[in-house]
């Protein structure tokens, strides 16, 4: 077969990849390709050529899959963030529930009768939209030499000009304008990467979706000073309802992270609250807090459910962040232990525990491979329950080993990648436990980012 590049094909999308790439045969021969649906038939343009399968660029489609819609979103296309949009959204909730499901049985060995059985409905949004309160839009200029801010476009940090959008809270659209407004009428002049000159890297926002309250921080590559005339920026800003925070957090490293650590507040509170379920937070701008409030409540209440806490259990919440799914457990639990690796996560979670009058609740700062082996080994004690929700790269082989000496009785895996999951899985449930339940929970609609939580029994001879 005599391929080459720039080579115009016809494709019928068959599968789909767990990056969200459409996948299609050409006579046998494999091509991935963006911004496709399964059913789709297409015509594509080659784009690089391995050995063994290929890339292409959607050129046509031809005949539209019966579940192809059109995003609501103008750059869908060319934005990195949301790889799903053409794809309803219904089909998106069963392409999460089965990349989970088909993880479990190819990594994690487990019969597909068994996950069948043990696999809850998924648990999508009613509005999938707007739903996300957290933004950071980098700014930037365009060809023309036009001040923008948006998203970056896929792979690269090539701004994509976009101030409103379709999952962000839908406040963000007027404060982003009113910042670009008061920098073009100040020339305040927006970051440069590349030469390392120029001011405003970023504009964050955060919202308080329980509380309504807001935040608004400028990230600038040099100090507040420079931003001249900034009263009458927050003079704007204070007329948009809800508004309680404004400030500036100082960035001045040649890095790609977006916040330094220094911040000044400008005007109101150096943090905004917000709740999920009962409990009170307070975020400022360097807090981790989950992006997704609504369905952060549904997959904390799961973790819950599963961890069947009466009151007298002892419990312990590995990677625990800022304590979010610590201080859930806290209310049904007798004593739970957090621990976390980032030290400003844990002066956040012990902050939050005492907002919140919770005193049964007692966090350590390190590797959870380490602190909980080490407490093992001085305290010898059994917990009831351990909570996990470890990064994408799943847990460490030592913590795995630990949790199977320590024989809680149940476990509470909390999984944002299915493959490393079904790995984990694999191990825990060799000998001394079993899986009972799955539970998929879509908390970052119209990505290809997907939650879960399983529940895990000791097996009892």
């Amino acid at each position: 077969m005599n391929l080459k590049k720039n080579q115009e094909i016809s494709l019928t999308i068959e599968d789909f990849t767990k990056e969200g790439e459409g996948l299609g045969k050409y006579q046998g021969f494999p091509f991935f390709v963006k911004d496709t649906v399964i059913g789709d038939e297409v015509r594509v343009s080659i784009t690089k050529l391995k050995k063994n399968y290929g890339y292409a660029r959607l050129v046509e489609i031809v005949t539209p899959s019966k579940d192809r819609v059109t995003p609501p979103c103008p750059v869908a296309r060319q934005c990195g963030g949301c790889k799903l949009q053409q794809i309803s959204y219904e089909k998106q909730l069963f392409f999460k529930k089965s990349l989970v499901e088909g993880c479990l049985m190819r990594i994690g060995g487990f019969g597909k009768e068994d996950i069948e059985q043990k696999m809850e409905p998924v648990y999508g949004m009613e509005e999938p939209w707007h739903y996300r309160n957290k933004a950071q839009f980098p700014v930037g200029y365009d060809k023309e030499g036009n001040l923008v801010a948006g998203f970056y476009a896929g792979r690269t940090h090539s701004i994509v000009a976009n101030t409103n959008c379709a999952i962000q809270a839908e406040v963000t659209h007027p404060i982003v304008e009113k910042v670009l407004t008061y920098m073009k009428e100040n020339k305040i002049s927006a970051y440069d990467e590349k030469n390392h000159s120029g001011l405003v890297r970023h504009i964050l926002t955060r919202i308080g979706f329980t509380t309504g309250e807001i935040m608004v921080c400028l990230i600038v590559n040099g100090t507040k000073k420079q931003l001249k005339h900034i009263d009458k920026l927050v003079d704007d800003l204070k007329t948009i309802e809800g508004m309680t925070s404004i400030i500036v957090n100082t960035n001045t490293d040649k890095t790609n992270k977006i916040l330094g650590l220094r911040c000044e507040t400008v005007w109101g509170q150096d943090y905004i609250e917000d709740y999920i379920g009962n409990i009170k937070y307070q975020i400022g701008p360097l807090s981790f807090y989950q992006v997704n409030p609504q369905q952060t409540k549904v997959l904390y209440s799961k973790a819950l459910e599963y961890a069947e806490l009466k009151g007298q259990e002892l419990v312990w919440d590995l990677y625990c962040g800022i304590g979010t799914i610590s201080l859930f457990l806290a209310q049904k639990a007798k004593q739970v232990y957090g621990v976390e690796i980032i030290k400003e996560a844990i002066d956040d979670a012990r902050r939050n525990a005492a907002l919140n009058h919770m005193d049964n609740v007692e966090f350590f700062v390190g590797k959870a491979e380490e602190v909980v082996p080490a407490q093992y080994e001085k305290t010898g004690i059994h917990p009831d329950v351990i909570v996990v929700d470890p990064p994408r790269k799943g847990c460490d082989a030592i913590l795995l080993n630990t949790m199977l000496d320590m024989a809680p009785k149940r476990i509470v895996y909390v999984s944002c990648d299915p493959a490393t999951l079904a790995r984990d899985l694999k191990i825990l449930c060799e000998e001394k436990y079993t899986l009972e339940k799955v539970s998929v929970v879509d908390q970052f609609s119209h990505s290809v980012h997907v939650e879960s939580v399983c529940a895990l029994k000791r097996v009892d001879e």
